[in-house]
């Protein structure tokens, strides 16, 4: 699944998840409870979600007719019954990453175990870890050249959470690039 905007430079990582950022409100599933969500299903697991910002459901809505930003994957996370999905929420206009969500099936409905809100955020499943990419500004970084990059890896725990296993930081030059200008909006 792709979103609306085409901007990108392909598959992109962002964003961090704090500790605090893990979630546990619980949400119905979009159909059945043995179906998997697709990306419409998706859609309505973060509009009927709590958890999640009003910030991030304003951004929510279609780009073009029926296209939601929303990047969307499956795979196993918690070792649950059904594959989690993780939920990436973008920009209609340059698909930047508002929201990153991870929901896991249970009894039926798929519950909210892990968010991340602070843009730009990308989640996704590598090897079984969830791992979350945030660009990462200093005063002054344009839009285009962010100051570092930082790639946090978290696994879920036997007592049902996500822990944060490992955090890698990629620092870029500041001598690349043209004159600085106003850090990024975020909101």
């Amino acid at each position: 699944m792709s979103a609306c905007g085409t901007g990108g430079t392909g598959a992109r990582d962002e964003g961090p998840a704090h500790a605090e950022a893990v979630a546990g409100a619980s949400v119905s599933p979009p159909a059945s409870p043995s179906a998997t969500p697709d990306s419409l299903g998706a859609v309505k697991l973060v509009q009927d979600d709590p958890a999640v910002s009003a910030g991030v459901k304003r951004e929510l809505k279609p780009c073009i007719g029926d296209e939601y930003p929303v990047d969307v994957s499956y795979g196993d996370l918690t070792g649950g019954p059904a594959n989690d999905v993780v939920v990436n929420v973008l920009t209609c206009g340059d698909a930047v990453g508002v929201g990153s969500y991870v929901y896991r099936e249970e009894d039926g409905r798929y519950e909210n175990v892990f968010k991340a809100e602070e843009p730009p955020v990308y989640a996704e499943i590598d090897r079984g870890d969830l791992v979350v990419t945030k660009q990462v500004y200093e005063k002054g970084d344009p839009v285009s050249s962010p100051s570092a990059q930082d790639v946090i890896t978290y696994r879920w725990l036997a007592s049902g959470r996500f822990n944060e296993e490992g955090r890698v930081r990629s620092d870029y030059s500041s001598g690349v690039g043209g004159d600085p200008t106003d850090a990024p909006e975020t909101g």
